[in-house]
């Protein structure tokens, strides 16, 4: 270029803000680069000392935070290249040979995300654990479920918990699943077709620990999928993580007084100094959208973009690291936060305790005696109705009232209304009876177990 780049235009296309983080990433591909180079005969073994000298001593100074970038630098890999002509001198100058900074960042990404997503699998089952914990202490804990915001059937608190735990799995699994789809070298791909020169793409592959290489090279710099993948990820992560965090914001309040958040994992009011705030949770729902909006902003990035590589993608990094960042904080707080919660299971037990929530129980046990369901459901609506009417709770009635609102009901109908055995009635695979709780924990601690040897 004749004339020298407008500052206005060089502060407008700097991804340095962005892409600093890559920095280590950046030196063990070039280290990785710079020795198939060296296989290849484009460097002689002096050269190749003086490359990998100055590349580990600029790696030192990125683990220790002491790299300095200067205005100049337009994104991690023109500092890196910078910083290593000072270092090594003009044999600097050798090392860009067979690759293009659109193959560098992408296999800088790849690396970083791989990285991470075995951080996020790892803290997703440390959360699993925390659940775990409440849940085995708490396995018989009675408690409401609910539908609609209502109070709904007989549950423990234990089967709840168990159900975030296998939300949990699922993204855990999804972060393994986004880790191998970043497992793929880009590096040799060049601009986006490749090089004249004899690169030994596998070597390079085997060193930074890719387990292939990509298969097409326009294809290879212009794929942002992966990265796609690992916010999608991310993005469910959050809506699990938010949903609970709705459960405990509920279960927080005086109208429900089912939990008691520590004094260290809450906040009180400025105004007000009865109030302790669950602002750890509240946090979580916010953050979810935050990260729902990288998602949206990933993909809106691409829609458009055609084959090959365009600088729209420097636009890839933002979204990716900021859901990275969001989902693995949150779920370290929540590990911390909910080991330190109390839970209140006489209120819980009293709130189950609504004679209203074994009403299904009277409608299944009319249909073990050959009544349909319809007709039952309809008999026990009845009984709701007159109930309710008189200002009564159904487990008020004894038999001889459920005979004078149907000849149906038969004696035993008044025993129904037992919380305990209403759980013992529900012992089916994946319910809340108590040995189908049991089996679940087994199930669920095998399963958390299994995943971190998968991920040793």
């Amino acid at each position: 270029m004749a004339e020298a780049t407008s500052p206005r235009v060089e502060a407008y296309t700097s991804s340095v803000a962005d892409d600093h983080r890559l920095g280590m990433d950046d030196v063990d591909g070039s280290l990785a680069h710079a020795r198939m180079l060296r296989r290849i005969g484009v460097l002689n073994a002096a050269e190749l000392r003086a490359i990998v000298s100055a590349l580990r001593d600029i790696r030192r100074e990125f683990e220790r935070g002491g790299f300095r970038f200067i205005a100049s630098d337009e994104d991690v890999h023109t500092a890196v290249e910078r910083r290593l002509f000072e270092a090594a001198g003009p044999v600097a100058g050798k090392l860009h040979t067979g690759r293009s900074r659109n193959d560098q960042v992408v296999t800088d990404l790849r690396l970083y995300a791989k990285r991470e997503c075995h951080r996020l699998a790892l803290a997703t089952c440390a959360l699993q654990d925390v659940l775990l914990d409440h849940a085995r202490r708490h396995r018989r804990a009675i408690m409401p479920g609910y539908t609609h915001g209502q109070r709904a059937q007989v549950i423990t608190l234990g089967h709840h918990l168990l159900a975030y735990v296998e939300m949990l799995q699922r993204d855990g699994e999804r972060f393994i699943a986004a880790r191998e789809r970043c497992d793929v070298l880009p590096l040799g791909s060049g601009a986006l077709a490749g090089s004249t020169l004899p690169l030994d793409r596998a070597s390079v592959a085997e060193e930074l620990g890719f387990g292939a290489v990509s298969a097409n090279s326009v294809d290879s710099v212009s794929d942002r999928d992966f990265a796609v993948e690992v916010v999608f990820a991310c993005a469910l992560l959050m809506t699990h993580c938010s949903r609970m965090s709705e459960d405990f914001v509920l279960w927080a309040t005086s109208e429900f007084g089912f939990v008691e958040l520590a004094d260290s994992h809450a906040t009180g009011s400025s105004l007000m100094p009865q109030k302790k705030n669950p602002d750890v949770f509240e946090l979580v729902r916010g953050r979810t959208a935050r990260v729902d909006g990288d998602l949206l902003a990933l993909l809106t990035v691409l829609k458009g973009l055609p084959l090959a590589y365009d600088r729209d993608l420097q636009e890839d990094k933002r979204p990716l690291f900021d859901a990275m960042d969001v989902a693995l904080s949150t779920l370290e707080v929540l590990a911390e936060v909910i080991s330190s919660i109390s839970f209140n299971v006489a209120v819980m037990r009293a709130a189950a305790s609504d004679p209203a929530l074994l009403a299904t129980d009277v409608a299944e046990d009319l249909v073990q005696r050959g009544i349909p369901f319809r007709e039952a459901h309809k008999l026990v609506g009845t009984a709701v109705r007159i109930t309710q009417a008189d200002g009564m709770t159904l487990g008020e009635l004894d038999d001889q009232d459920w005979r004078s609102i149907s000849t149906k009901f038969d004696v035993g109908t008044a025993a129904l209304f037992d919380v305990d055995a209403a759980l013992r009635r529900r012992e089916l695979q994946g319910g809340p009876g108590p040995r189908s709780v049991s089996r679940q924990l087994s199930r669920a601690t095998a399963m958390v177990a299994a995943t971190r040897r998968r991920l040793s």
